[in-house]
């Protein structure tokens, strides 16, 4: 596996265009799986595929703070990205794994490995919740989604390292779906941060993966101007839910 950061200083929508580049780089057999991480030095907000942005946004406050809002290609619920949020995606051929061929059974080999290498970094239990979160205790620090092609998958999620957790109540809505741990929790009262450096969280995924630091992949960026003409650069298509 190939791991390798993102630029400094990615415009969201590129951010975003990694995610089915990589995709389609994997599924198509031009490179083998890819672990990247980036991060963004500014906020914005980025909903769910299906997700309504007047149901789970608070769309005046975004406005207020000249906060973008987003889509991306993957299912979950909305995040604010910002300083102090870490993000990782993995792209991987379904062939790699018989537990890939399901999207549960994904869920639950991914997380798990993902679990295993933050272990030895915390004092408390890492658990997986609502079939897609990371909590210690019952606080969710990491929300993860995936999508899928016919042969490869991508599979990414935010790791709540020291971000501006106010930030999240302030612009986004009480959740249109929750996990039964949630038991209709405020925002702030169901999330934290993990109070790690980011290149310690990198380091642990590397080594659970057997990730071998390369340059950014050719094979997939080279589909970036594509997708952000298509999609992720036209304000209509994040806006059509």
């Amino acid at each position: 596996m190939r791991t390798f950061d993102l630029p400094p200083g990615s415009t969201p929508e590129t951010c975003l265009a990694w995610d089915e580049a990589a995709l389609d780089a994997v599924g198509a057999g031009e490179c083998g799986p890819l672990l990247w991480f980036w991060e963004s030095p500014s906020p914005w907000v980025v909903v769910g595929y299906g997700q309504s942005i007047a149901r789970e946004v608070d769309v005046d406050a975004c406005r207020a703070a000249q906060v973008p809002i987003l889509r991306r290609c993957t299912g979950g619920g909305t995040v604010v990205q910002g300083p102090g949020c870490l993000n990782y995606a993995v792209a991987l051929p379904l062939s790699l794994h018989p537990d890939l061929e399901t999207i549960t059974g994904a869920n639950a080999w991914i997380l798990s490995r993902i679990g295993a290498a933050l272990q030895p970094l915390l004092a408390a239990p890492v658990q997986i919740q609502g079939h897609t979160d990371l909590v210690l205790g019952d606080r969710k620090f990491s929300g993860n989604a995936q999508r899928r092609r016919q042969a490869a998958l991508v599979f990414h999620g935010t790791f709540l390292l020291d971000f501006d957790l106010a930030r999240i109540a302030e612009l986004l809505r009480f959740p249109s779906l929750q996990p039964a741990y949630r038991q209709h929790r405020s925002h702030l009262d169901f999330i934290t941060n993990l109070h790690l450096e980011p290149n310690v969280i990198r380091a642990a995924l590397r080594h659970i993966w057997a990730a071998v630091p390369g340059p950014v992949p050719v094979e997939a960026s080279h589909r970036i101007p594509h997708l952000i003409a298509s999609h992720y650069g036209r304000p209509e298509w994040h806006a059509s839910r």
